[in-house]
């Protein structure tokens, strides 16, 4: 257990915190002569240049690596807020050691060169995500609204919210109040056994957003390179703004040839992508006439580029015929019967 002095606390008042705006005074331990014996401690100490820490104190067993029994559990600062940073300055730990006995000289403790200790208060964050889901969740519950094609707009962003590192509860609606014309709603939300959250509790204020599905790069696309599966990914965005031109079918985007270099994240457009091209404008291709009992092919130059299944135009060098055919392979162009005779008079 941290040992404080009561009678030192009494007369020092209330602890700083470890924190960079102003210089933190330490906590005031009892007279060297309660306090353990520097003798017992090694010649020369060396300080830590960074804490992470998930107790509200700091003790001179944090700071000082090597320290033992009551020397290392007697407390020197407080520590940051939840989730924060703040330093130490290194003639604040030297004067609080001094004072505490664990050294009688300065030169006693070794700060490696530094000026200040870095003291990191570790915290579990709530997300923007955590904030939505227990909303969303109160809204079903308490007044039978499915949100799930909607998205939560908090007014003025979502807030900063730290509570402590060992508590693994969702986070729960406490109060909520819903219009369902103006899908505003307000809410108060709450960790189960978060001290922090009950000393500052989280209020938000918002409204429903629609969304719709739609398919975003996860990487930065090449003009020219060919999506794949593992290329895009299918999430929600408000509808409003979106316009019709949006990918939401992730089979029309996945195989098809990127027009442009495509941003990771920005939802994907039809005219953003294309199928791949197997016949280039001036390729020499294969004409290919199948009927029954009958298979008539000829050479023939592509005067169109074509991916599968387009419809594009062909000629036959010697003839000079342009015929009309459907992009069946690479470098292969099938015509329909009905342009038998144009094969035939085409040789």
């Amino acid at each position: 257990m941290i040992r404080i002095c009561l009678i030192a606390l009494i007369l020092s008042g209330t602890a700083a915190l470890a924190a960079p705006q102003a210089g933190p005074a330490p906590v005031t331990v009892a007279p060297a002569a309660a306090a353990p014996a520097a003798a017992t401690l090694p010649a020369k100490l060396q300080l830590r240049p960074e804490l992470h820490l998930a107790r509200d104190l700091v003790t001179f067993g944090d700071l000082i690596p090597g320290l033992t029994g009551e020397a290392a559990a007697t407390a020197a600062f407080r520590a940051p807020a939840l989730g924060e940073t703040g330093t130490i300055q290194v003639a604040r730990i030297v004067e609080a050691a001094r004072a505490a006995g664990i050294v009688r000289e300065a030169s006693q403790l070794d700060s490696q060169g530094f000026a200040q200790v870095v003291v990191t208060r570790t915290a579990r964050r709530i997300t923007a995500a955590d904030l939505e889901a227990a909303v969303k969740t109160g809204l079903q519950e308490r007044f039978g609204v499915d949100a799930r094609i909607f998205a939560l707009a908090i007014d003025g962003g979502a807030p900063a919210v730290s509570v402590e590192p060992e508590l693994t509860g969702e986070v729960a609606v406490v109060d909520l109040s819903f219009d369902a014309r103006s899908r505003r709603l307000q809410a108060r939300l709450a960790v189960p056994g978060s001290m922090a959250m009950r000393l500052k509790p989280l209020r938000i204020s918002g409204q429903l957003v629609e969304t719709m599905e739609v398919i975003v790069p996860k990487r930065l696309i090449a003009r020219g390179e060919t999506l794949g599966k593992d290329d895009v990914v299918v999430e929600r965005r408000p509808r409003e703004g979106q316009g019709s031109e949006v990918i939401a079918d992730a089979r029309a985007a996945i195989d098809k040839v990127a027009r442009r270099a495509l941003l990771a994240g920005v939802p994907l457009r039809a005219s953003d992508v294309q199928r791949e091209e197997i016949v280039a404008k001036g390729d020499l291709v294969t004409i290919v006439y199948e009927g029954p009992g009958l298979l008539i092919t000829l050479r023939g130059r592509a005067n169109e580029a074509g991916a599968m299944g387009d419809v594009v135009s062909v000629t036959n060098p010697q003839s000079k015929r342009v015929l009309q055919g459907k992009v069946s392979g690479p470098a292969r162009v099938s015509v329909q019967p009905s342009a038998a005779g144009h094969i035939a008079s085409a040789r």
